[in-house]
């Protein structure tokens, strides 16, 4: 399993597309994780990703994942206090299940600086295939900055185990990250082979 995580505007779509380019369609599922729908509410937030383990041998990629708990819904306030601070160790549980069942996890934090999202934001507002990617809530969170930058901190800190690391990319430099992603996945790959 590999969980991408990161600012808006970031490049983790780019890093999922490169990624799975090569690998035959069957083998592999990119989950998009947007806000939980009635049904997914109704139960405990990490429910709706154990739906989408894989099976021995295919490859599941998070585009967002249950880091939505301390991440947006921390930030945001849509998980009280008590909620998101009990999820570190849920979600440290759920991964090391997830590794005594023989998956390999692998976590990316993608990370850029404010004015490189704002660049991009900039590009994408004008390039007409790319504008439906900008919304005005993507800019209202730049205004959080300085709250979703200690909820990743703190996140990282506290969910990053032996069993389940996180990989942190620079990606200011969209090529470089992306290179960065595919020799990290080939690394963890070949120890486990």
């Amino acid at each position: 399993m590999i969980v991408f995580e990161g600012w808006d505007a970031a490049g983790k779509g780019g890093a999922i597309r490169r990624l799975i380019r090569p690998l035959p369609a069957r083998d592999y599922r990119v989950i998009s994780t947007a806000a939980p729908t009635e049904e997914e509410s109704a139960r405990h937030y990490l429910w709706r990703f154990w739906r989408d383990i894989p099976r021995s041998g295919r490859l599941a990629i998070f585009d967002r994942s249950w880091y939505g708990r301390v991440l947006v819904e921390r930030v945001e306030g849509f998980a009280t206090t008590t909620e998101w601070r009990r999820a570190y160790e849920e979600i440290n549980d759920f991964e090391d299940q997830l590794v005594r069942r023989g998956l390999l996890v692998m976590k990316f934090w993608i990370h850029i600086d404010p004015q490189t999202q704002a660049e991009r934001f900039e590009a994408r507002s004008r390039t007409g295939y790319k504008k439906y990617k900008i919304t005005d809530e993507d800019h209202r969170n730049r205004l959080r900055w300085d709250d979703y930058a200690a909820a990743a901190a703190e996140m990282i800190t506290r969910t990053s185990t032996e069993v389940s690391r996180w990989y942190l990319v620079p990606a200011n430099n969209k090529r470089y990250a992306r290179v960065s992603v595919i020799e990290t996945v080939c690394e963890q790959l070949e120890h486990v082979i």
